[in-house]
């Protein structure tokens, strides 16, 4: 089964003071581009998520974010230092006297505009404990990301096949239109001859540079390769291997140029009109495979 490389991810974590959140989401990319808006106390293991976000999901443009919510309201709060405050307090209050300054109207908005006062000088320490529990809400929104990206490319794989089914039933429409032109060429070049350059004509020689211009013509080895690259599209699908995203990208880069061979060697208009037809297809499932992992 094919994964795509979009989808979307979400856990949360609850402790006795706070609640843990994690969100992860993803679009296609040709690697791994991997964004991240951690919180503070989680920056220490940072490159430890990464790594494992990389291993898990291998490709695209991947924005993963985690952060707090207190549940205390008094933490909410911005945190100011009290101590802080009474040393500027002070030491204005002297600078004041000595300089005879006037001391601020506004002594509290003065005080918060000061550096640092908006700060608390404790330290925050990421316990074990509370990291396996931080830990365990990031597997899950990756799982949950994972298991999305399934859903997604199960969607794709049932569009593929679809297309590839038209391509391979407009492929087969072609055949009657093949001796078709045979007649119709001849009839063509003869009527050339006889009517406009009114000349006369060796037959035989005619029929041998008409066989010479038919072999030209002839479409079946594209059709033949067109049709195992639809079956190898098919396998590759079914196979589960890793980087199925690229091969399948080069495999319909073959199948388009098969059928603009064909189209180049058509020179039948309903023949042209089924090639239109297969680029369409081929075109839509081109757009589809760049998010397949």
């Amino acid at each position: 089964m094919i994964q795509s490389m979009t989808g979307y991810g979400k856990a949360t974590a609850e402790l006795s003071d706070k609640k843990i959140n994690v969100e992860i989401k993803s679009l296609n990319s040709k690697a791994m581009d991997l964004s991240t808006r951690i919180a503070p106390l989680y920056r220490e293991k940072e490159m430890e998520i990464r790594n494992e976000i990389s291993k898990m999901l291998e490709r695209g443009k991947v924005d993963f974010s985690l952060w707090i919510e207190k549940k205390d309201a008094e933490q909410l709060a911005t945190p100011i230092n009290q101590e802080l405050i009474e040393a500027y307090y002070k030491r204005i209050k002297e600078i004041s006297a000595a300089a005879g300054i006037p001391e601020p109207a506004d002594w509290f908005a003065t005080l918060l505009r000061m550096p640092d006062v908006m700060t608390k000088n404790e330290v925050q320490e990421l316990s074990d404990e509370e990291w396996v529990v931080a830990h365990r809400a990031v597997e899950e929104a990756v799982r949950h990301l994972t298991d999305f990206r399934k859903q997604e490319g199960a969607a794709l794989e049932q569009k593929f096949r679809e297309k590839i089914a038209n391509i391979a039933r407009l492929l087969e429409t072609v055949a009657p239109y093949e001796q078709e032109r045979v007649g119709k060429i001849k009839d063509r070049i003869t009527d050339a001859l006889e009517k406009t350059l009114s000349i006369d004509y060796d037959k035989n020689r005619l029929e041998q540079e008409l066989i010479y211009y038919i072999e030209k013509l002839d479409i079946n080895e594209e059709k033949q390769r067109l049709s195992n690259h639809l079956r190898y599209f098919i396998s590759t699908l079914e196979s589960g291997e890793g980087g199925q995203g690229k091969k399948l990208g080069f495999i319909a880069q073959e199948m388009g140029r098969e059928i603009n061979t064909l189209g180049s060697k058509s020179n039948h208009a309903e023949m042209q009109k089924i090639v239109v037809q297969m680029k369409d297809e081929l075109e839509q499932i081109k757009e589809q495979v760049l998010n397949v992992m």
